[in-house]
C-alpha cells in the first residue's frame, strides 16, 4: 500500500540534511534527518521538531506535537527524530520515553532555596505561593546565634534575609522574590495591564505590612489598640479592589490567583490574628480569605505544622 503524502502543514523540506540519532538537542541546522519534515515550535521559531514522512498519518503528527510540547517546557531546544515508524505504537512508545526523560530531567532540577529566620515574617507569603503552586522548596533556618555571628550578614546583600536561591540566581529582598516567582510561575496577570494592577496592589500590601511591622516591634502595648481602630481604613481600599472585579466572587486583579493573592492573604491572615473580628465589616474581603485558604493544596500546607508552629514575628508578638 502506497504511503499517504503528508498534510499541507507549515513545514519545509530538510532531505539533504545529515542523519543523526533519535534525540538530539540544537536547532534544525544539521539536526534533521533525510526525507524528514520540520515542525515548527509556535512560541520558539528557532526550535523544530523532525518527523519521518515514512508510515505518516494524523495521529503520528499529533504525537509528534505531544512529545515536542513536552521536551520543550524546560526551555531546551530540542529536535525530536522520529524514523520508520510502522504503527501508532511504536509512536506512542516514542513518546512514552520523551516523556520520562523530560520527567527525569525535571525532578533533578534543584529545588528552590529560601534562608531566613524561624518566623514567617516576610515569607510567609512565599511558602504559600510554593506550596499552592506544587513546588519544592528547602528551607534553611537561621538562628539568632547564627545570624549575630556576622558572617552571614555580613554576606547579605543589604545585610538582611530573605536569601532567596532558584538555580544559580540569588536574591534579596521578600518583594522582589514574589515578583521573580510571579514571572517565573505565571502568577503576574495575563496582560501588562494586569502586571501593573498587581504591583499597585502589593505595594499597598507593603505599606500596611510596614505599619503593622512598626506597632509590632516598636509600640506593641500601647500602640494596639489605636492601631486596630484605624485598621479599617487601612483594609477599604482592598474591598474596594475586590469589588471592582468582578464583584468581588474572584481575584484581587483578574481571574487568575497571582504573586500579590498570596502576599494580601498572608497579610489578612496575621491581621486577624492581631485582631480576629477586623474583616466583619468587610464581606469580600472575608469570603475572599475563605475562598482563598480552601484551595487543597494552600489549605494541606495552612494546616500543617511547618506553618502552625512557626510565631508570625521574631518578638512573639502577633
Amino acid at each position: 500500500m502506497a504511503e499517504p503524502e503528508a498534510p499541507e502543514l507549515s513545514m519545509e523540506s530538510c532531505s539533504d540534511l545529515p542523519v543523526l540519532p533519535s534525540f538530539q538537542a540544537g536547532d534544525k541546522d544539521g539536526l534533521v534527518a533525510p526525507g524528514c519534515l520540520t515542525l515548527k515550535h509556535p512560541r520558539h521559531p528557532g526550535e523544530y521538531c523532525g518527523v519521518s514522512a515514512k508510515a505518516w498519518g494524523r495521529v503520528l503528527i499529533d504525537l509528534a506535537w505531544m512529545a515536542f510540547a513536552l521536551l520543550t517546557m524546560s526551555g531546551q531546544v530540542v529536535v525530536l527524530m522520529i524514523q520508520d515508524w510502522s504503527s501508532a505504537a511504536a509512536a506512542a512508545a516514542t513518546v512514552t520515553a520523551a516523556t520520562t526523560a523530560t520527567a527525569t530531567r525535571a525532578a533533578t532540577r534543584p529545588p528552590y532555596t529560601i534562608i531566613y529566620f524561624p518566623v514567617r515574617g516576610r515569607c510567609e507569603a512565599m511558602h504559600m505561593l510554593l506550596a499552592d503552586q506544587g513546588q519544592s522548596w528547602k528551607e534553611e533556618v537561621v538562628t539568632m546565634e547564627t545570624w549575630m555571628n556576622g558572617s552571614l550578614k555580613a554576606s547579605c546583600l543589604y545585610g538582611q534575609l530573605p536569601k532567596f536561591q532558584d538555580g544559580d540566581l540569588t536574591l534579596y529582598q521578600s518583594n522582589a522574590i514574589l515578583r521573580h516567582l510571579g514571572r517565573s510561575l505565571g502568577l503576574y496577570g495575563k496582560d501588562q495591564q494586569e502586571a501593573a494592577l498587581l504591583d499597585v496592589v502589593n505595594d499597598g500590601v507593603e505599606d500596611l505590612r510596614c505599619k503593622y511591622a512598626l506597632l509590632i516591634y516598636t509600640n506593641y502595648e500601647a500602640g494596639k489598640e489605636e492601631y486596630v481602630k484605624a485598621l479599617p481604613g487601612y483594609l477599604k481600599p482592598f474591598e474596594m479592589l475586590l469589588y471592582q472585579n468582578e464583584g468581588g466572587q474572584a481575584f484581587i486583579v483578574g481571574n487568575q490567583i497571582s504573586f500579590a493573592d498570596y502576599n494580601l492573604l498572608d497579610l489578612l491572615l496575621i491581621h486577624q490574628v492581631l485582631a480576629p473580628s477586623c474583616l466583619d465589616s468587610f464581606p469580600l474581603l472575608s469570603a475572599y480569605v475563605a475562598r482563598l485558604s480552601a484551595r487543597p493544596k494552600l489549605k494541606a500546607f495552612l494546616l500543617s505544622p511547618e506553618h502552625v508552629n512557626r510565631p508570625i514575628n521574631g518578638n512573639r508578638k502577633q
